[in-house]
């Protein structure tokens, strides 16, 4: 048998990412697993000073912490924690490379991924961050696709 111990799941917080956390939930109580999740703030690009007003990068920065870690330990049910180790991670960067680093770092044993996040339903899984973990990882990675005809276009 294959050796998972310790599960990746990055999300975004969107529809998919909570529909493919059902796998990780899964795969991690049924292998006795650690599941980390990892939620990757984007790098801000914002042009300084919009309307000659300095905008508080680090402010927003410190508000979408926030709502990651509200968000964050809202997302694995009671009953999961009961039977699993969980490790919430929230850093900043790309989240692909946060992905792997993660990934490299705790040693993991299988990612599990949405196809799509937040970034438009019509953005098809090439070129998305889900394609480049599968491209680059480590281990195995199970991607998710969320059932077709759920999707809402926005």
């Amino acid at each position: 048998m294959m050796k998972i111990e310790r599960i990746l799941f990055p999300t975004d917080f969107s529809t998919c990412s909570k529909h493919a956390l059902k796998y990780a939930l899964d795969f991690a109580v049924e292998r006795g697993a650690k599941l980390y999740l990892l939620h990757v703030i984007p790098k801000l690009s914002i042009p300084v000073g919009i309307g000659g007003v300095a905008f508080p990068v680090s402010k927003l920065y410190a508000d979408m912490e926030r709502d990651a870690k509200k968000n964050i330990y809202r997302l694995v049910p009671k009953r999961f924690l009961e039977r699993i180790k969980v490790e919430n991670i929230i850093v900043r960067g790309v989240p692909f490379q946060e992905i792997m680093k993660a990934a490299k770092k705790y040693d993991i044993d299988l990612i599990t991924i949405a196809t799509h996040g937040r970034t438009g339903l019509s953005h098809a899984l090439l070129g998305s961050t889900a394609e480049k973990v599968v491209r680059t990882a480590p281990c195995p990675v199970l991607c998710v696709r969320y059932p077709e005809g759920e999707l809402v276009k926005p």
